[in-house]
């Protein structure tokens, strides 16, 4: 178990941004990633006004602005476009659903439309169309004034099955068809698609339960001492309206782990259920000019619900694009396989005081240096600028760590520049 927190947490929103070295910092939860074109102009005007002039994608799907003014127009205005639906509880917001949840239950990503038939057929594993449930999660997590309570790092996943957004380490996760799973672990209990919502909301109040006999210090579930049984064991006990939601399957103890993840949504074409085409695309190292916002808006498809995804692998799905990959390529958007697709990095300098490096500069520059076609020899590569490395991937990936004197600690071994 981690160390007891020192700290209440002070995770960032809009109405409370955290003082970076580059200014203040707002972040805008998106539960479910959802999205819609009117939206992202608008948060593309609040960056060309407001801040930097910079979106950043963060690892929880959300969008993220720095160097904000703190006056009362971000909130204002986000609010206005239907982004800030509770001052009380903007901050625990925070909903992971599947991205291609209801838009493709296949694999991804083709890569080129004249991919084999087998690739395009080959199963994704989701089961079921979760889009609607981050959506009533989300409101009716806003109308449970207790829940303003959770931690603002605390996070909600709804997964259809394919292990994608179950594998984000979310506090609560139901995952179809019918799993509870708490800080990963599978609680045993099994709940239909019709209770999800009400269960999940139903296990952070548990979670605050037990957080508070503990001291209020813990910011996730998995630093309480056995957090998958203990909320497990308060969500079998009759609700007030005198029934259970969730069954016990399991007599004999709990499972482990969660089964291993797929591959998350990366850049590419993506075959749509009803035969058309989707399209993720992505920033390089998930930072978004105003232009690419307005971009993306104008590619966002109004037929389409949500009309764009933000994953938390800070890429962008847009399951009915009006504009072709080569245009948005063309913006500077990564829109299939490649170098660019695998590299990510902290914020690093001048953004974060505690950085050792500008870690987005000596990344940027190592892409420029690679010739076309050229592939990372390591695989995918995160750029941290101190030790905590931040918004680096779950999944495997080689770690490149600032150094005080220069270079980069490279998966432990020092070296003189970054592994690309």
């Amino acid at each position: 178990m981690p160390a007891v927190r020192t700290r209440a947490d002070a995770c960032p929103g809009v109405f409370a941004p955290h003082d970076a070295a580059d200014g203040a910092l707002a972040r805008i939860r998106l539960p479910g990633g959802a999205v819609d074109a009117a939206a992202l102009r608008v948060v593309a005007d609040c960056a060309q006004e407001l801040g930097d002039g910079r979106v950043h994608l963060t690892s929880r799907g959300n969008l993220q602005l720095r160097g904000v003014s703190r006056s009362g127009a971000l909130p204002a205005r986000l609010a206005e476009a239907g982004l800030l639906p509770s001052a009380t509880h903007e901050r625990v917001r925070n909903v992971l659903a599947s991205p291609l949840s209801g838009i493709a239950t296949r694999d991804l990503p083709l890569g080129t439309v004249a991919a084999p038939q087998a690739a395009l057929d080959a199963p994704r594993g989701g089961s079921c169309d979760v889009r609607g449930l981050a959506a009533a999660l989300d409101r009716d997590l806003c109308a449970r004034p207790v829940l303003a309570g959770l931690p603002g790092r605390f996070l909600f996943a709804l997964d259809d099955g394919c292990g994608d957004v179950a594998a984000e380490e979310p506090d609560l996760c139901w995952q179809a068809p019918d799993r509870l799973l708490v800080a990963g672990v599978d609680t045993g209990l099994r709940v239909r698609v019709d209770d999800a919502v009400a269960v999940l909301l139903d296990a952070a109040g548990a979670f605050l339960i037990v957080r508070a006999a503990e001291g209020d210090a813990a910011w996730r579930a998995a630093e309480l001492r056995d957090a998958p049984g203990r909320i497990a064991a308060a969500l079998r006990r009759p609700c007030q309206e005198g029934h259970l939601h969730a069954t016990s399957r399991h007599e004999g103890g709990l499972p482990d782990t969660t089964a291993p993840a797929p591959a998350a949504a990366r850049p590419g074409p993506v075959r749509r259920d009803d035969g058309g085409l989707a399209l993720v695309v992505a920033p390089i190292l998930g930072e978004l000019t105003v232009a690419q916002v307005r971009l993306l808006a104008d590619a966002a498809s109004p037929r389409s619900v949500p009309a764009a995804v933000v994953t938390p692998w800070r890429t962008v799905v847009l399951p009915e694009p009006r504009l072709p990959a080569a245009h948005l390529a063309a913006a500077g958007l990564i829109t299939g396989p490649g170098p660019a697709a695998e590299l990510s990095a902290c914020a690093g300098r001048p953004g974060c005081v505690k950085a050792l490096a500008d870690v987005r500069a000596d990344a940027r520059a190592a892409l420029d240096r690679m010739s076309p076609g050229a592939t990372l020899p390591a695989g995918r590569v995160h750029v941290s600028g101190c030790a905590r490395r931040c918004g680096a991937p779950r999944g495997p990936h080689v770690d490149d760590v600032a150094l005080a004197g220069g270079g980069y600690l490279v998966d432990g071994l020092p070296g003189p520049g970054l592994m690309l």
